[in-house]
């Protein structure tokens, strides 16, 4: 794909739509970027993507997109596009936050869009919903392998990480069996654990921690050492990013609700700052979680960071599907005239949900759900 100078030939009639791929990359996003052009342009429409998510588009960095460069990328991971994690209404500069979603309707015009497709997570649709306010037609597609994202039972990225996560946890059995060690793989979740819990289940792990659920660290260690005492002298533990303590969980909550309840600055300021602090220290929380239980148990303990492993690669056929059928749908909704929506899916069905409903809500783990009730059933300690 070469960058266009000019736009598109097109005649007056003819639709044009925009997309683009914001926020972290997944497994998935090349299916979307592709059924949402072979589509556009099987009806005759002209489709044109912005290079680095709303960052391309702010500086007007774009890509006339043609059936020739939407070959080949179904397998590939990443997002062809780029992207970036600008915030349209509040892009950082050196005096500070600057609102500059006119520029991106100027660009939006300029281009004669008929709709801009956003694909992306929470914070995708938080600066979704915040052009629609200009007036800008747009739709969204859900992406996250963190699986966060309200209104939809998936997003793209989501099963190809959790494959990748599971085999991870699979690979470390044999390493904790053979030295008799605990083995605590962290895993992405910062705020939900629906990928440490289904990553952990799949993968047998013994321990399983999740944001939704603050864990006891003298909980773990007696469920580990009742494993010794049984025979079995090693444990896998999976930990989502997010996963704090009892007593860290209740340092947050009182920091975020005094800066929730605050009724001056000072006071909002003290508030981010105690959350900063608490981020920052939470940072090496798994590596403390690991000495603690080295110490509480006798087991040598050892961490393993999956890290960005968990969203690259080739997505998994569940990611092709989804990214395809989320794409080809999306412009059918526009074809109709639907605008200011998500489409997610709910099953097998596909759905659509205003924006508005989507941007600010976060799908945690349900603490009724099956995931749950099924690690309970199993006998996985879930920390409490």
């Amino acid at each position: 794909m070469k960058p266009s100078k000019k736009n598109p030939k097109s005649s007056k009639k003819k639709t044009c739509i925009g997309v683009l791929t914001a926020g972290g990359d997944s497994p998935g996003l090349n299916a979307a970027i592709r059924a949402i052009g072979k589509t556009a342009i099987g009806k005759g429409w002209n489709v044109i993507g912005f290079r680095d998510g709303f960052l391309g588009m702010l500086e007007d960095r774009w890509v006339e997109l043609k059936k020739e460069d939407l070959a080949n990328i179904l397998t590939v991971g990443g997002t062809v596009l780029g992207t970036s994690r600008l915030k349209p209404h509040r892009m950082g500069t050196p005096k500070g936050p600057v609102d500059v979603r006119d520029k991106l309707v100027a660009t939006y015009k300029r281009h004669k869009l008929t709709a801009l497709v956003c694909i992306g997570g929470g914070g995708t649709h938080k600066n979704a919903l915040k052009l629609a306010e200009k007036g800008l037609n747009i739709v969204t597609l859900p992406k996250t392998i963190d699986n966060d994202v309200a209104h939809t039972d998936s997003t793209i990225g989501f099963a190809t990480a959790l494959e990748i996560a599971t085999d991870a946890i699979d690979r470390l059995h044999s390493t904790a069996h053979s030295h008799h060690r605990i083995i605590l793989a962290e895993i992405m979740g910062h705020r939900a654990g629906w990928l440490a819990m289904g990553a952990g289940l799949a993968g047998g792990a013994d321990v399983i921690l999740v944001p939704e659920i603050p864990y006891d660290v003298n909980k773990i260690a007696a469920a580990i050492k009742r494993r010794v005492a049984r025979g079995t002298k090693f444990s896998i533990v999976a930990v989502a990013e997010g996963a704090r303590s009892i007593e860290d969980t209740r340092a947050y909550e009182a920091a975020r609700q005094a800066g929730k309840s605050a009724t001056n600055a000072a006071q909002k300021r003290i508030a981010k700052t105690v959350i900063a602090k608490l981020d920052a220290d939470h940072e090496d929380n798994i590596f403390r979680l690991a000495r603690q239980l080295n110490t509480l148990t006798g087991l040598d303990s050892r961490v393993s960071i999956l890290g960005y492993i968990q969203r690259g690669g080739t997505p998994s056929h569940r990611d092709r599907l989804l990214g395809t059928r989320l794409g080809t749908t999306c412009v059918e909704r526009i074809a109709d005239g639907k605008f200011g929506i998500m489409v997610g899916v709910d099953g097998d069905r596909i759905t659509t949900t205003p924006i508005s409903k989507v941007a600010g809500n976060l799908k945690t783990l349900p603490l009724d759900h099956p995931l749950i009730r099924s690690a309970r059933h199993l006998g996985t300690n879930l920390g409490d």
